[in-house]
């Protein structure tokens, strides 16, 4: 069984080819200018990494870990758009290098894409990993809407943020996992241990970013902590202590969430931790790293099979940056 590391290596040389014809090169430049800044690959070697677990790799699962990874690449595109983002991995976004317009276009023909790769598959595989494909490609939709209308609602309750992590986060990386299932022969549970595992894995992670952005070490996090307290964004942490903190510092963190003084990052952290919502969203995000292992451990194979998706979990949810 290969680890992460060794296959993400592997996919990346793979993947590192022209995708996209030379003409027009108006259209079909940016995405190559976008595919070339690189990225962590995870869910397409989450694809590879699940059908190993049950056989080995099928020539199919580069094939779905490819269009898994220019679908992921489209997402990204427009929601740069969306969200007016001028950087992204330390580069200029498509749509400040190239124009909004062609930025869609290339949003769009990235799509397409990704359904051409998808045609390569066995006939064998084609419908059900285009069934989930479909499905999971739906859902991501879902989720980036619901992140939008929370930016214009006051209060988002702790179920609603879940389920808006699960359809924009975690059902990519569960989906990632069962098409590699569907490649490997995996019965229908193990298909669905497989993915829950991925969907649990995927709301822990949330947890820790989230967790990250407040308390992280700068050093380590790479950026500015409390990014998403001068954003107002909400989070983990902020939807927690809305719902339980005692009503005067409900008050309190209110009125920070409408200043915008020196401090502000300071005293929200200190708000946190008053209502104990760090110690909280620590055991959250045990939690659900728990339930996702015990997924993958209820899996009907050998247990040096699982190994590799063990530890990537653990890597994953302990990180510090």
């Amino acid at each position: 069984m290969q680890s992460f590391e060794v296959l993400a290596e592997q996919f990346s040389k793979f993947f590192s080819r022209r995708h996209f014809p030379a003409q027009p090169a108006s259209l079909y430049d940016p995405n190559e200018y976008f595919l070339h800044q690189g990225g962590k690959r995870i869910r397409p070697v989450l694809c590879l990494m699940g059908n190993e677990m049950f056989d080995d790799i099928k020539v199919d699962a580069w094939h779905v870990g490819t269009s898994i990874e220019l679908f992921h690449n489209f997402t990204l595109i427009h929601d740069d758009i969306m969200d007016k983002a001028p950087v992204r991995r330390g580069k200029e976004t498509v749509h400040e290098k190239f124009g909004t317009n062609t930025a869609i276009l290339a949003g769009d023909v990235m799509l397409v894409s990704a359904y051409e790769e998808l045609n390569k598959i066995g006939l064998e595989f084609l419908r059900p990993i285009l069934t989930l494909f479909n499905k999971t490609a739906k859902e991501v939709c879902e989720g980036q809407q619901m992140d939008m209308d929370f930016e214009k609602m006051e209060s988002v309750s702790f179920e609603a943020y879940i389920k808006m992590i699960e359809l924009k986060t975690s059902v990519a990386l569960a989906a990632s996992l069962q098409t590699g299932a569907i490649l490997g022969g995996a019965g229908e549970r193990n298909q669905h241990l497989l993915y829950e595992f991925g969907r649990k894995l995927g709301i822990a992670f949330q947890v820790q970013d989230d967790y990250l952005d407040a308390f992280g070490d700068p050093a380590k996090f790479g950026k500015q902590m409390g990014g998403d307290i001068l954003a107002n964004k909400k989070t983990f942490l902020l939807i927690h202590t809305l719902e339980t903190a005692a009503a005067a510092k409900q008050i309190e963190l209110k009125k920070l969430l409408q200043s915008n003084t020196a401090d502000k990052i300071e005293k929200v952290q200190q708000l946190y931790k008053d209502c104990n919502a760090d110690k909280w969203a620590l055991q959250l995000k045990q939690q659900y790293l728990e339930e996702a292992l015990k997924h993958l451990e209820d899996i009907a194979v050998l247990s040096k099979r699982k190994e590799p998706l063990r530890s990537l979990a653990h890597y994953l949810i302990r990180r510090e940056y």
